[in-house]
């Protein structure tokens, strides 16, 4: 056997031999999935193909599978960790990843020549951007009709072509784990780059999910010296997660006013830095997070859910000089740092990663991180071979 646990892929004479068939579980409509089969595509010598071991699911799974970006069938899973089954040979050479390495492949895929490619920005790339350009490829969004089909982590296998974005696991983590690093390199991204977070820094984040727990650990680990979670009354089982993870405070909005408490926790100075991964909860968490940010030169990162802001209060916004960012991804460094966080086993991630789901429960899990039939979800893992 090529790996426990691996029926479909074995070693004969040093060659891998590869199953002709794949399953997948298809987003076929708004929140419907069926199982397929596809034929195992050929590999060039510049592709490869992944063997799946965890697909992450994330909030955004969720919007995406109730109300999906195209009519398309699609393969969804953009949190992708897996075992290289099979490498051309300019692959190796090219992006040195060989046949057997446990990996994590981010969702976009490149051009390779871009401005923003040369930049080492390639999230912004024209091609893996699935909202402006029809033909682009990211996975989790890309039709399955685009060949060789498999773009996405919900499946047995996922093609890997020449642009794909690729990092080496470190030993010592588990598929699972490792499972968490798209989330905690958003927190990396997000609160350290983005949000300056540092040494003595003050933060608040609003939202205990998969993004306001990675950002806690990330935050504590760069030496915050104070951060506060917001939750509701339905995150009590994160809000004790967030505790367990570095948070000195957490406050249920929906029994006690957030920010009168803020002021009683900082004396009334309020916090440096205001994280919003409420994934898009309205104007609330923005105009909090103003209220919040009582130092002058303080800073929002926000998520680009509002496609409307009435009455924005831009006159307390400049006058208390605050600065917004967008959270937009995540970049190849936050990636790499995100998976030496993991495995230097500081925090207790494992109590993130709460369910493990089958291939054939993709809708079951996707509706379970939403909040429906599974209780205290936080990061579930889809494993095909389950």
């Amino acid at each position: 056997t090529w790996m426990a646990g691996t029926p479909a892929v074995s070693m004969r004479r040093g060659r891998s031999i590869v199953a002709e068939k794949v399953l997948a579980a298809v987003r076929t409509g708004p929140s419907k999935t069926e199982i397929r089969e596809y034929a195992m595509p050929d590999i060039p010598f510049d592709g490869a193909l992944l063997k799946m071991e965890v697909g992450g699911i994330c909030g955004t799974d969720v919007k995406l599978y109730k109300h999906p970006p195209n009519n398309k069938p699609t393969i969804m899973g953009h949190e992708n960790i897996g075992y290289i089954a099979k490498a051309g040979r300019d692959f190796t050479q090219r992006k040195g990843f060989k046949e057997g390495d446990l990996v994590f492949v981010e969702h976009y895929v490149s051009c390779g020549k871009c401005e923003w490619c040369n930049a080492g920005q390639y999230r912004h790339c024209e091609n893996t951007n699935w909202r402006t350009n029809p033909d682009a490829i990211r996975y989790g969004y890309t039709s399955d009709e685009k060949p060789p089909h498999l773009w996405g982590g919900f499946a047995q296998y996922m093609y890997l072509p020449w642009n794909a974005v690729i990092h080496h696991v470190p030993k010592g983590v588990t598929p699972e784990l490792a499972g968490l690093v798209t989330p905690m390199a958003n927190g990396v991204e997000w609160s350290l780059f983005d949000g300056q977070v540092g040494y003595n820094s003050t933060v608040l984040i609003q939202g205990p999910g998969q993004q306001g727990l990675s950002q806690t650990v990330i935050c504590k680990q760069a030496g915050a010296s104070l951060i506060i979670v917001t939750g509701t009354a339905k995150d009590k089982a994160r809000m004790e997660v967030a505790k367990k993870l570095g948070a000195d405070y957490v406050i249920d909005v929906s029994k006690e006013d957030p920010l009168a408490r803020i002021m009683e926790i900082t004396g009334g100075k309020g916090v440096d830095v205001a994280l919003d991964c409420t994934a898009g909860a309205g104007t609330i968490p923005i105009l909090l997070g103003i209220e919040a940010l009582k130092r002058k030169a303080g800073i929002i990162v926000a998520q680009g859910e509002l496609k409307e802001f009435p009455n924005f209060p831009l006159e307390k916004f400049t006058v208390k000089f605050i600065t917004m960012k967008s959270a937009r991804g995540h970049s190849y460094r936050a990636c790499e740092l995100a998976l030496e966080q993991i495995a230097s086993k500081r925090f207790p991630l494992e109590l993130v990663t709460t369910h493990r789901f089958g291939l054939n429960d993709v809708d079951k899990a996707i509706k379970a991180v939403g909040g429906e039939g599974v209780p205290d979800v936080i990061h579930a893992s889809l494993m095909p071979w389950l």
